[in-house]
């Protein structure tokens, strides 16, 4: 039938209609908030090009969380780490006293209920700020791969309920899968970070975890932005390796890739709202060029309708609290 009989306007007259036909609705059990755990005690050092992001010390991190849950009713975090120390490929992070080990055993202790991601990655770890070994200037793919390996052990020995490597090398999933085997954690699920791009959304993340590159950028390993098909072939290796869940990163300039990995595969899928897109957001909003509330949750709608089953967002808080 066709106008004036179809009249699609009916079904928006009221809040209470549009509510009850709504196609793509965003809760909080779709998303995951991100947190930088850095050394010292009584620390919140303010991020400022991420406002209202903090590096936190373990102790107020995990009244952080404590609140989080309590007011949000938001489960899950994904952590990030700011070391005492650096070194030439990462080893500081596969230490069992390292930053980020010692923030999951506190949250377990005094937050069982949150679920906690633990980022695998080298670069904030790294004196030159790459994501795995350098040798003749590029990361080694395969050395690397040991790193994160033994990384992932310790994270998930340190209570880590999802590990979730985020570094690009190529077989590091089906690595990782093999070492938490070993080690008695055939049960921690891999998230992987499958296509990552080489974006330049990441730069507000790289002042926050303090690893922006010393040298060229990361290109050799993360994605070309223009390349969608090698984006299947990314997810579909690391499905074979062994991940539980696949990463679109970042989100907003990347949503026909997360469409077509849905479409593809299937299965669950993460999306990345990363901290340009953010940051993009808070900007305009402090402006006063946008409203800021009705953008988070057209954006976070977008991201989900695209596919995505769940959304890492530095809006997660915010979002809940402004749509209780």
């Amino acid at each position: 039938m066709s106008f004036p009989i179809t009249r699609l306007r009916r079904l928006r007259k009221s809040p209470v209609i549009r509510n009850m036909v709504r196609e793509t609705i965003v809760n909080r059990d779709d998303l995951i908030m991100p947190y930088f755990v850095c050394p010292g005690e009584g620390v919140q050092n303010p991020i400022p090009s991420m406002p209202g992001n903090y590096q936190w010390s373990i102790d107020l991190l995990v009244k952080e969380i404590k609140d989080l849950y309590s007011t949000t009713g938001i489960d899950k975090i994904l952590l990030f780490g700011i070391p005492e120390e650096k070194d030439e490929d990462g080893s500081v992070a596969c230490r069992h006293d390292a930053i980020v080990p010692r923030a999951i055993e506190a949250l377990k202790k005094e937050v069982p209920e949150v679920m906690i991601v633990a980022d695998v990655c080298n670069c904030e770890y790294t004196t030159h700020g790459h994501c795995g070994t350098v040798v003749d200037g590029d990361v080694n793919n395969d050395l690397t791969l040991k790193t994160l390996a033994a990384q992932s052990v310790t994270l998930a020995q340190a209570g880590a309920d999802i590990i979730a490597p985020s570094d690009m090398m190529d077989g590091r999933v089906g690595v990782i899968r093999k070492a938490l085997d070993e080690n008695g954690f055939e049960n921690t699920p891999i998230m992987a970070y499958s296509a990552k791009y080489a974006s330049a959304f990441y730069g507000p993340f790289r002042d926050a975890a303090e690893s922006a590159p010393q040298f060229g950028d990361r290109s050799t390993y993360q994605m070309d932005p223009a390349n969608s098909d090698e984006a299947l072939r990314e997810v579909e290796q690391d499905i074979i390796e062994g991940a539980d869940m696949v990463m679109v990163k970042p989100a907003l300039s990347y949503l026909d890739v997360i469409n077509r990995v849905k479409a593809t595969f299937n299965m669950p899928l993460v999306a990345y709202n990363v901290s340009g897109e953010f940051s993009m957001v808070k900007a305009a909003a402090q402006n006063g060029w946008i409203d800021e509330q009705r953008i988070i949750r057209e954006i976070l709608t977008s991201i989900k309708r695209a596919g995505a089953d769940v959304i890492i967002t530095y809006h997660a808080k915010e979002f809940i609290l402004n749509n209780q």
